[in-house]
């Protein structure tokens, strides 16, 4: 066999932000020869650390690289730098792979994908879950949309940044599992705020409650890893309340494209949109206590 077919593929990271820039982390310690591009300069200070190198462009990202993971805001975004002035298809040799791993919505992963496929350009929507914590130990849920061959070329790169990877359909699957976690998500972080409240309310200990109910039938991952955040009312980032009123926006017409109500996303995302009126869109979405934690008075 010989070393072109053997040889790991050199990876291209699009998007440092707090999720990107621990995935890319993730990618170098792995032992992928990484290459990373950010729109705001000076945030690849610690992954040159690591070994990664810096492309000046998102062009010159895609020409030394043969799998090209972008970690963006939304669908403009993701648009801009695929398609934009010196962007990613710019330099996109035939044969490339796309992974996005950012949050938007099926029919624009979709239409990206199409617009790529001329060059010879495959391309898998992955969107994330896990939160930061999640990027950073690399134990992300990835779902996954695209061809089963692309999915298992991007087998090793999936695995370096994430611990579940679920190939859930054509382009597209990926960012309809990935609002429907969202819509999930805003009713469990309200069922624990409430619970939360319900008990700082009622004069009892709330860190004791919620270690008492870890393991049962309430348990989650927002009771073990969010809850402490309500009970202190102190949300530092974790994952901007704003990005997950994006997703949710995602969710709720995708709901409404196919006839389905869904009364507990709609009221989140009320109450998010509330709360980044007041100036907390960069609070961690478990800021989404404030609005249960008013209406009670604490």
């Amino acid at each position: 066999m010989s070393n072109e077919t053997t040889a790991a593929p050199r990876v291209g990271f699009a998007g440092l932000g707090t999720m990107g820039s621990y995935m890319a982390a993730n990618l170098v310690r792995a032992g992928f020869a990484v290459t990373v591009w950010n729109r705001t300069p000076g945030r690849a200070g610690e992954l040159l650390g690591l070994g990664a190198t810096q492309a000046e462009s998102p062009a010159a990202l895609a020409a030394a690289s043969d799998i090209v993971v972008a970690c963006l805001t939304d669908s403009p975004q993701v648009e801009s730098v695929l398609f934009g002035k010196r962007g990613l298809a710019e330099g996109f040799a035939a044969g490339s792979l796309f992974i996005d791993c950012s949050t938007l919505s099926p029919l624009k992963a979709q239409e990206f994908a199409t617009r790529l496929a001329p060059q010879g350009v495959s391309m898998l929507d992955a969107p994330v879950s896990g939160g930061s914590e999640g990027a950073k130990l690399a134990t992300l849920t990835i779902m996954v949309g695209g061809d089963d061959r692309d999915v298992a070329r991007a087998d090793g790169v999936l695995a370096a940044m994430g611990k579940r990877i679920n190939h859930l359909g054509p382009v597209g699957a990926g960012q309809w599992a990935k609002a429907i976690n969202q819509v999930i998500l805003s009713g469990v972080y309200l069922g624990v705020a409430e619970g939360v409240t319900l008990a700082l309310k009622g004069g009892l200990d709330a860190e004791k409650i919620v270690q008492a109910l870890i393991g049962g039938a309430a348990d989650s991952w927002v009771l073990q890893n969010r809850s402490g955040r309500m009970i202190d009312n102190e949300y530092p980032l974790g994952f901007k309340i704003s990005l997950h009123r994006k997703d949710l926006g995602i969710g709720l017409e995708l709901a409404k494209s196919v006839g389905a109500v869904l009364p507990v996303a709609a009221m989140a995302a009320g109450f998010e949109d509330e709360l980044i009126a007041e100036g907390h869109g960069d609070d961690d979405n478990s800021a989404l206590a404030r609005a249960i934690r008013r209406l009670s008075g604490i």
